[in-house]
């Protein structure tokens, strides 16, 4: 494990983070939190292991043990995600819903929706972050998936950033 290979693995931890958490301030504070381990832990690491599924475990475990002490997840507040660069008026409406319903998910369908989509993560390398069965993974995802389903198709609060046609089906992502 080299510097190179760490920072290379730093998107995805700031993207995972920041769904994770709902907000950027600890997002950043995960991602450093995670780094700072993993130099703690170095040792542990097996050289020709999956660095990004180490570091995912890491952070993943880390956010779990800060979530137990607090009683809720701040949701992304439509301040900061309007202030995001290039962050147009529609686009910023659909993302303020998406981040909403993907909030209202249980955090266990959150994060294997998030690791496969967000992360593009393989169904087993998600098992191993998440320390859990593959067959758990499909099962939380097709969950999670179905329950996003549900709540987008209930009216948004920027309804017309996300107009649907009820006969045209939704699109899988991955």
């Amino acid at each position: 494990m080299n510097r190179a290979q760490i920072v290379e693995q730093l998107p995805g931890l700031r993207r995972y983070a920041r769904a994770l958490t709902g907000d950027a301030w600890a997002a950043d504070d995960l991602v450093q939190d995670t780094l700072e381990r993993a130099c703690r832990k170095w040792l542990l690491w097996r050289s020709g292991s999956d660095l990004r599924a180490w570091l995912f475990t890491l952070m993943h475990n880390l956010y779990l043990n800060q979530r137990r002490g607090l009683l809720a997840v701040q949701a992304l507040d439509a301040e900061s995600l309007a202030a995001l660069p290039g962050a147009d008026g529609a686009a910023s409406d659909v993302a303020i819903d998406l981040d909403r319903c993907l909030q209202r998910l249980p955090a266990e369908q959150r994060a294997v929706l998030l690791l496969v989509t967000l992360e593009d993560m393989a169904y087993a390398d998600v098992a191993r972050v998440l320390d859990i069965p593959v067959g758990t993974v499909m099962s939380r995802l097709s969950r999670a998936r179905s329950r996003m389903r549900e709540l987008l198709e209930q009216a948004p609060a920027h309804a017309p950033a996300f107009p649907r046609d009820p006969s045209t089906p939704l699109r899988r992502m991955k």
